[in-house]
């Protein structure tokens, strides 16, 4: 029994191992600051592969393999911070119709932190911004079905679906004493980067950025072309709630506000082609009109991009709530399969040299 058991299980995965083997043989040496990277890769990949076999010939029941090594990949990734993370090219798909397409579910900007669902922040006006979510808030159920250690492609099919239909969901809020249920009706979800673009006197302009996309510098200078037109000689702009998005677009969006010849942000990662520096072009700033960033818990990542470049440069007053703290660049890289890996490459620093990272349980702590 065990001699064809030992013959079965590495001849059905040999194919699968080899592969992995050959990936991470293949990877240059320079990406490691180990010397025995390889040795220890070795010796893990024979190891996964005896615990596939052996849960492939003696586990009771039938086994969702491509599910199984999906669990896999997405442990790795958790391993090395909250935001590295494994992409199933199912997930591919709905995670890209946030910056380009358009969709309906429930609103929310979220992340899987410490195995929960945690709101960033409700899109404004969408049904979660209806019904009160904010941002902090865990999602430890959904329809009824506990959702801890809940993957982000299980969120987005459990959570999105026809306009006017109803989902259940069981939030836990700091502050309050027991979790508690709200009904949300889902809708279409607004996802252009301005919200909003108005005098609100006769002076003051206001314009409401949602997120970083590729479109996002495209539609602020537009907006400030308009508002410009309209006698604005001070802007309130207002980053509550943006979770971010594009470093590029957020370096892009600073250069709007920023006359001199200044560094906006820069990013320090161990290898070369991660380290960037993002100046201001002078030609390009507007000068005319004073400035007021608005930011709550809920702006992350470029918008904080934004906020410090305006603070460290002394453009204008950041105003509102601290901020929530992501000081790390991804960059998406593709996989065979359809799916991805998105891997934490920086730091990225505001142009005093602030790190806006905060501490967190896995991988190194970056406060």
């Amino acid at each position: 029994m065990f001699k064809n058991f030992r013959q079965i299980g590495p001849i059905a995965l040999s194919a699968t191992m080899g592969f992995l083997l050959a990936a991470f043989l293949f990877i240059p040496k320079a990406y490691s600051s180990n010397q025995n990277v390889y040795k220890v890769l070795r010796e893990k990949i024979n190891v996964l592969q005896q615990i596939i076999s052996y849960v492939n010939h003696f586990y009771f029941d039938s086994v969702d393999m491509d599910k199984v090594m999906d669990g896999a990949f997405h442990g790795l990734m958790e391993e090395l911070d909250p935001h590295s993370t494994y992409i199933p090219a199912k997930e591919q798909e709905n995670i890209n119709e946030l910056f380009k397409g358009k969709f309906q579910g429930i609103g929310i900007e979220f992340d899987i932190l410490d195995g929960f669902i945690t709101v960033i922040s409700p899109v404004p006006d969408s049904p979660s911004d209806f019904v009160g979510l904010m941002p902090g808030d865990k999602i430890i159920a959904i329809n009824g079905e506990d959702a801890y250690k809940i993957t982000k492609d299980e969120v987005f099919k459990k959570l999105r679906g026809r306009k006017g239909t109803k989902v259940d969901v069981t939030i836990s809020r700091i502050g309050t004493q027991k979790p508690f249920d709200v009904t949300i009706i889902r809708d279409n979800i607004p996802i252009y980067s301005v919200g909003a673009a108005t005098m609100i006197d006769e002076n003051t302009g206001y314009i409401f950025l949602r997120r970083f996309s590729a479109t996002t510098t495209t539609e602020v200078k537009a907006a400030l072309e308009k508002l410009q037109s309209q006698g604005m000689t001070r802007l309130l702009f207002d980053l509550r709630g943006n979770s971010g998005g594009f470093l590029e677009q957020a370096a892009a969006v600073s250069d709007q506000f920023i006359t001199s010849t200044d560094t906006l942000v820069y990013t320090i990662g161990k290898i070369k082609e991660s380290n960037q520096v993002f100046s201001s072009n002078p030609k390009i700033g507007w000068d005319s009109f004073s400035l007021i960033v608005m930011i709550n818990r809920g702006s992350a990542s470029a918008s904080e991009i934004v906020s410090g470049a305006v603070q460290d440069l002394d453009r204008g007053l950041v105003v509102g709530e601290t901020s929530f703290g992501k000081g790390l660049v991804q960059r998406q890289l593709p996989l065979d399969s359809g799916a991805a890996v998105r891997v934490t490459i920086a730091r990225y620093y505001t142009p005093s040299g602030r790190l806006i990272q905060r501490p967190y349980e896995n991988g190194n702590d970056l406060a």
